[in-house]
């Protein structure tokens, strides 16, 4: 008996699914769910669309990490740091270039915040850095000093003799505990500051008093910098309730240091008093490293095994209070920022294969971590970068294997959903400023800054228009020697190859777009595990497929016999004569032939065709035998 079925999917909102989800049709994902979406972005209203293209921006000297700096609402920059350098950019261009201490290996560790104008730059293993503006094309880069640094005693029960109580003076320890490191720390002793000039050895050392010391004799009542050369610098900060917040540093991995309100280089604990610091340690029944804090709605601190809450309204030495919330943990090799999207704090669990979102519930007074990528685990495989698109709600999270895992996330609709973004190299960091989302690419061993731009079909693309019609277009060294697809006062002129920086057009053109094609794929869920009826074994015919598009010129379509185009327009028109007309509306394609193979898809949508695509819906009419 023959079964004839039609089916609509008008919803792609869970995004694409992992493989080892194809056997649970129970899943309601699988309703809203795809085997591959590739180069495609989800719709808050269910349907998918190309994704941008890349504009070229400027050619890097190497391996570089991506840091937004937003002066105000009307002046945002973007950091390029590369092997020793700072370059800024405002917009496009390139408005400053600076000496920076951080080599390429230091990149992944490098985390910052923000006050006003100024950025703060920290690494485990270089002093910390302030970034100050004056201009767009004038700024300095300078390390940041302490008002009154954190100290800390590293090794208790050590004594330590002075040879006088005023000036210049001689610290004898009676263990080992000075090095060259030390030279210009300022330890304390008996509450005063001692300067280190000179280090004689292990156990000697020269410093200045600043006052006049209570006496010679030795003493255990001294503590060392907690940040300097000997013992590391802040791994991680955040500005909290106007205090600057240090977690963690190299040698005092789980410690949290808090400035005195309103004055950042204050970290002297003081009396004790309300406006002091505060400086206390992560307790617990497992030393974890903190690797980020984040101001939100309490100063949430993430480490290598839990997520932690510290409360207190306002915070201070006696109303400080820390909460362990979860047990996810985040990464330990690399600094992947937490991002706040909607007041939900995201990070990258520790395992490298997920991301969390760190929330409070009001009715439990306490934050939960929910995965996000719990049926995309196939998409997140150690991430290296992640930004926030707040403009287009999508989260990039860039991959080590080059690609990006994009998120389309609505909270209040339900839509959480997965994409997976290639080109045609790999994808190393991201960043957002003020809605503009940069890349670095790494194409052919040479990394670009890129951005993605909504005019553009192409990837490292530029375009360009002239007043009359043009067959040579230059400035294309980028691309020198490479294979680029080109539109032509928008329409496709296939294929060509940069020579000399130029590609060379018949017939001219007045407005061009050349760079790199990149690939869309669009493939359901096998029919034969998405509820569609009938055992998965039993033979399928696919009897038609209509594909409902919305503003779409260009339409790609494989039913089984490989990828067609999809007429929109009259067929004795030539395509490369004119611009293809956008297109909205049904377009109803007819199929042939049985199928066994039910993990076999019904139909895929796939193409380079660097124009605009949005699909909404795709309906099928089938015909199954029992």
């Amino acid at each position: 008996m023959t079964i004839a079925t039609r089916r609509t999917k008008s919803s792609f909102t869970a995004g694409e699914l992992a493989p080892n989800l194809f056997g649970r049709a129970d899943l309601r994902a699988f309703e809203n769910g795809a085997r591959r979406l590739r180069n495609v972005v989800i719709q808050p209203t269910g349907g998918v669309a190309r994704r941008p293209g890349l504009l070229h921006v400027a050619s890097l000297p190497g391996p570089a990490r991506l840091i937004p700096f937003e002066f105000n609402t009307e002046q945002t920059y973007l950091l390029v740091l590369t092997e020793g350098q700072l370059h800024v950019f405002l917009g496009d261009a390139a408005v400053a270039s600076l000496p920076a201490p951080w080599s390429t290996g230091m990149q992944g560790q490098v985390s910052f915040t923000q006050s006003a104008d100024t950025l703060l730059l920290f690494h485990p293993d270089v002093a910390p850095q302030r970034l100050t503006r004056s201009s767009h094309t004038s700024w300095t880069l300078t390390p940041f000093v302490f008002d009154a640094a954190p100290v800390y005693n590293f090794r208790p029960g050590v004594t330590l003799a002075a040879s006088a109580t005023t000036g210049t003076i001689t610290l004898t320890a009676s263990a080992d505990v000075f090095s060259s490191g030390h030279v210009t720390a300022p330890f304390r002793i008996a509450g005063l500051t001692v300067a280190i000039t000179a280090v004689a050895n292990a156990r000697s050392a020269t410093g200045i008093v600043n006052g006049t010391l209570p006496g010679t004799a030795p003493t255990t009542d001294w503590a060392e910098p907690a940040f300097s050369g000997v013992r590391g610098y802040p791994v991680s900060a955040c500005f909290h309730q106007d205090r600057l917040v240090l977690g963690g540093s190299r040698d005092l991995p789980n410690r949290l240091w808090l400035s005195r309100t309103g004055d950042i280089g204050n970290f002297d604990n003081g009396t004790g008093l309300d406006d002091q610091a505060i400086e206390f340690a992560l307790v617990s029944d497992q030393v974890n490293a903190i690797r980020a804090v984040f101001s939100g709605r309490h100063l949430q601190v993430f480490t290598s095994g839990a997520e932690w809450m510290v409360t207190g309204d306002p915070l201070t030495p006696s109303s400080i209070q820390l909460h362990r919330q979860t047990r996810v943990g985040s990464l330990v090799d690399r600094q992947v920022p937490p991002v706040d999207v909607d007041g939900a704090t995201l990070f990258v669990a520790r395992s490298g294969q997920a991301v969390h979102e760190f929330t409070y519930t009001d009715v439990a007074d306490v934050y939960q971590a929910n995965d996000l990528a719990l049926v995309a685990r196939h998409l997140i495989q150690q991430p290296v970068s992640m930004a926030y698109d707040q403009t287009m709600r999508l989260l990039h999270v860039v991959m080590a294997d080059g690609s990006i895992a994009t998120l389309t996330l609505y909270r209040a609709e339900q839509v959480t959903a997965w994409t997976r973004l290639d080109t045609a190299g790999r994808f190393k960091a991201v960043a957002e400023t003020e809605g503009r989302v940069f890349a670095v690419v790494e194409r052919n061993g040479w990394h670009r800054l890129e951005r993605f731009d909504t005019a553009l079909g192409l990837d490292a693309a530029l375009s360009g228009t002239s007043a009359t019609e043009q067959d040579v277009w230059s400035g294309l060294g980028h691309l020198d020697g490479s294979v680029v697809s080109v539109m032509a006062d928008g329409a496709p002129r296939g294929a060509m190859t940069v020579a000399g920086g130029a590609v060379t057009l018949d017939p001219p053109a007045r407005a061009v777009q050349v760079g790199l094609p990149f690939r869309h794929v669009v493939e359901p869920l096998p029919t034969g595990l998405s509820g569609a009826g009938g055992a998965a074994s039993a033979p399928l015919r696919l009897v038609s497929a209509t594909f409902r598009v919305m503003e779409t010129p260009a339409l790609e379509v494989d039913l089984g016999r490989g990828v067609q185009p999809v007429p929109f327009r009259r067929l004795d028109t030539a395509l490369l004569d004119a611009a293809p007309a956008p297109f909205t509306g049904d377009v109803t394609l007819r199929a042939l032939g049985w199928r066994r193979d039910a993990m076999a898809p019904l139909w895929r949508v796939e193409g380079e065709t660097p124009l605009p695509l949005t699909l909404l819906s795709v309906t099928t009419d089938m015909r199954m035998t029992d």
